[in-house]
């Protein structure tokens, strides 16, 4: 059966762990192997080095900045505003500006190590336009988000489409986070032609493109498709192709999302604090065993509940484990209603292939879905991932997302026949 014609369901049952495929497989690398993690274009090329005192720069800037660099034995990590399993960042950012005064009309490269724009194609009557939005034009800014698979499958093998999608998800989640502090409106697109874009960007097989974010101007307008093909660089500094992934890329690709009416959310962060939320974002590795208040929990599941800002969509059920939670008896719950009573806290860490901080954080939260588009459903899994690390910490409560679980067992446990895409704990 050709791949488009396999469902994402497919995929998705077919990275599945359980306690035997984790004893079987249990995923050792040679850190010294690692593939390069910035992508980068010749020294030519032009770049504009991103100014954080220009409300424009400082905008797309906060996208994908590098929020602190921490050194190992085998080397130094670079931590950005968006977290990514394993710390392997498959994410790359492209941006299209028009009509943006002081910036040439044209599709630039995020280049997060040096917190610049590479220009890699300047437009005429072209734009990336046609491909997302057939017959408008938008004067602002149009992010692509792509993923260079192999910086996460070198790790995690065929499980890595999972950590692509949801990558990419948080990756959206962090633009949308920039566009709130700076008072711009964002909406995410799935459902474009993605496979043409890939072709036309010149990413062959090591590169693909997951999601669309469009800010500005949107005008009645035909513009049309890349007039050249856009030179190719590679992300990686060696490369091993995955057809499983491959396959599974284009199969979802193919089939529609599910639609709604586009809404805004209505958020009321304090900006300096949230600011500096964005700044200070880690994943905590260990807890306290603290309990967090029944207030701050509310708050967290109100935030969550908040409008995606998409036409295309794909519904994800949230169901809480509740660990620590004053006032508030523990058991599984979905939102504030409670489905079953019971410490299941060593229960939860068990399934989280004995992750502690599944077991010692206050809430243990499981993103679940019956989805007609599997990578659109990953992808805005991911989106809320990173809005529930940024409400948390925004709260003074750590966070930290789980992309490794025992699945049938874990849906057992939710009581559930809908397929588990992501797991996240907060506490402190």
């Amino acid at each position: 059966m050709p791949s488009s014609q396999i469902s994402g369901k497919a995929y998705h049952d077919a990275t599945k762990h359980s306690y035997l495929s984790v004893q079987l497989d249990p995923n050792y690398v040679d850190a010294s192997t690692q593939p390069s993690a910035f992508k980068v274009y010749p020294k030519f090329y032009r770049r504009v080095k991103l100014n954080l005192n220009n409300p424009v720069h400082s905008f797309i800037s906060l996208t994908s900045a590098i929020t602190l660099e921490k050194v190992y034995k085998d080397g130094p990590y670079k931590l950005r505003v968006n977290p990514s399993a394993g710390a392997l960042y498959p994410t790359e950012v492209y941006v299209q500006v028009r009509g943006i005064e002081g910036m040439i009309n044209g599709i630039y490269h995020l280049e997060v190590e040096n917190n610049c724009l590479t220009l890699i194609y300047e437009l005429i009557d072209d734009g990336l336009e046609s491909y997302i939005i057939p017959g408008k034009c938008i004067n602002g800014f149009i992010f692509l988000i792509s993923c260079v698979y192999y910086r996460s499958s070198w790790k995690y093998q065929n499980r890595s489409i999972r950590y692509c999608f949801l990558d990419s998800g948080h990756h959206l989640g962090a633009i949308a986070a920039s566009a709130y502090l700076y008072n711009r409106d964002i909406q995410l697109i799935f459902d474009f032609d993605k496979l043409a874009l890939n072709s036309d960007l010149g990413f062959e097989n090591k590169e693909f493109i997951t999601a669309c974010a469009v800010s500005g101007e949107i005008q009645d307008k035909k513009i049309r498709r890349l007039r050249l093909k856009v030179p190719f660089v590679s992300g990686t500094d060696y490369f091993e192709s995955n057809q499983f992934i491959e396959d599974a890329y284009q199969a979802t690709t193919l089939q529609k999302s599910r639609q709604q009416k586009l809404e805004y959310p209505q958020f009321d962060f304090d900006r300096d604090k949230f600011y500096q939320t964005v700044w200070d974002r880690r994943s905590i590795r260990r807890f306290r065993k603290e309990a967090i208040s029944q207030e701050d929990y509310l708050y967290v599941v109100q935030q969550l509940q908040q409008s995606i800002p998409t036409e295309n969509y794909e519904e994800i059920e949230i169901y809480s484990v509740v660990h620590r939670v004053k006032g508030m008896t523990p058991g599984l719950y979905k939102g504030t209603y409670l489905i079953k009573a019971g410490n299941f806290s060593e229960k939860t860490g068990y399934l989280c292939i004995n992750q502690a901080i599944a077991r010692d954080g206050a809430v243990t939260l499981f993103f679940v879905s019956d989805y007609l588009n599997y990578q659109t459903a990953m992808q805005i899994a991911g989106f809320l991932g990173q809005r529930l690390y940024l409400t948390s910490n925004y709260l003074g409560i750590q966070c930290s997302g789980i992309g490794a679980y025992y699945d049938d067992e874990t849906q057992e446990l939710l009581e559930t026949n809908k397929d588990v895409l992501y797991g996240m704990v907060i506490g402190i």
